[in-house]
């Protein structure tokens, strides 16, 4: 084996996702479930003697935007575009006290509310949900955000056209198409599953209101930089550690062919592959997955019930990329030594690899309290054993 690249960022990714084996696996970093937490950021940077002002990427889960020295130092071959908040809608961090207590709140487009203890800043919960009681006659006047507001985008052609005319690297979009979760964020968890019992009806209305949103938002990016990117983000989690977070059923009967909808808008407007985010123990779900047209599966959360890599690869392997699934983030990432790091890394890089299909990928964003040599580690050994056979 020789560690000899001679590839690209982009070709290498390009590679990967066309199942050909690339020079080495690609290597992700930066994305709003493929990132890293502010506090395991700073320690970072610490750890490799760097000094520069921290850029927050997403407040709610307290991301930090990964510098271009970072990303360089670990061998990351991605580079991100986002979009921003439309003209005229308050984005800022207000600052309460309740019960003593100081807290961090953020009002987002659709009327959820997010908060944080000053006392903890670890990441936010949501704090209100603006249609908790809300019935299906309400819904007609709810103010939903405006998808296709053209604000939202200005900038993001010369973002993807600077990345790719100044830059090697392989380019995705922010995570979005929150089509089933947003339901649940504006309803509230508990109602939204007894919604999905007793008036389902109420379910599809909703579902449809995010749905619109979502096609616009997306007919209005891609318009922009649908020639440009090679990777579009979205994602609903629909699984937790050892199992479906509700009924398949439901989820084939009424998310699914909204689901495949916006798939069929997102396809019809770029040739980029479609990549989806389900935390979980979602094996049962990667068979409806595949029919929607999804490309690549995230974050492959091997520690989950059904997970395990060598049973995705042999019944998957050959229908959907895998985008993650590097080492166990729950129960070895923030725990073991270094040594480890590369032992599970090098187990895990073996049977993703072959025939390529994998981007390497931590599973989830690295949270904060992961010593910073396991960071390291975890992006060098990735690297050390990503390389295939030399092809020259």
């Amino acid at each position: 084996m020789s560690n000899n690249e001679y590839m690209t960022s982009r070709e290498r990714v390009l590679s990967a996702l066309q199942f050909k084996e690339p020079d080495r696996v690609p290597i992700d970093l930066g994305g709003f479930q493929t990132g890293i937490h502010l506090k395991a950021y700073q320690a970072l940077l610490e750890y490799l003697n760097l000094q520069e002002d921290i850029v927050v990427l997403d407040p709610v889960q307290q991301l930090a935007k990964p510098s271009e020295a970072v990303l360089n130092r670990l061998h990351v071959d991605t580079r991100y575009i986002t979009s921003r908040t439309p003209d005229g809608f308050d984005a800022t961090i207000k600052q309460s006290v309740r019960n003593n207590r100081k807290w961090h709140d953020l009002t987002d487009e659709f009327g959820v509310v997010w908060s944080m203890p000053d006392d903890q800043q670890l990441y936010m919960d949501i704090s209100f949900n603006p249609l908790a009681e809300a019935t299906i006659k309400d819904l007609d006047s709810y103010s939903f955000p405006d998808g296709k507001d053209p604000s939202r985008f200005s900038g993001v052609r010369e973002q993807a056209t600077y990345l790719r005319e100044n830059t090697p690297f392989s380019i995705a979009t922010s995570i979005g198409g929150v089509v089933y979760e947003y339901c649940w964020y504006m309803r509230g968890l508990e109602q939204w599953f007894i919604d999905m019992i007793e008036q389902p009806r109420f379910c599809e209305v909703l579902l449809d209101r995010t749905l619109t949103y979502w096609l616009d938002y997306y007919t209005g990016l891609l318009s922009e930089i649908g020639d440009l990117v090679d990777v579009v983000m979205i994602g609903d989690d629909l699984a937790g550690q050892e199992g479906p977070l509700f009924s398949p059923d439901f989820y084939r009967r009424i998310i699914k062919p909204r689901q495949k909808h916006l798939v069929q808008r997102i396809k019809s407007l770029t040739t980029a592959k479609v990549w989806y985010h389900t935390c979980g123990a979602c094996s049962v779900f990667i068979p409806d997955l595949i029919d929607l047209g999804i490309d690549i599966l995230n974050p492959v959360q091997i520690g989950a019930h059904g997970m395990d890599p060598i049973y995705l690869m042999k019944t998957y392997g050959e229908k959907v990329v895998f985008w993650g699934g590097g080492i166990d983030s729950q129960h070895v990432l923030p725990y073991v030594k270094p040594i480890e790091i590369r032992r599970h890394v090098k187990r895990n890089m073996a049977v993703f690899k072959p025939g390529g299909g994998y981007v390497f990928n931590n599973v989830h964003n690295i949270q904060a309290g992961v010593p910073a040599a396991n960071i390291v580690e975890l992006f060098d050994a990735a690297y050390e054993y990503g390389f295939y056979d030399s092809k020259r």
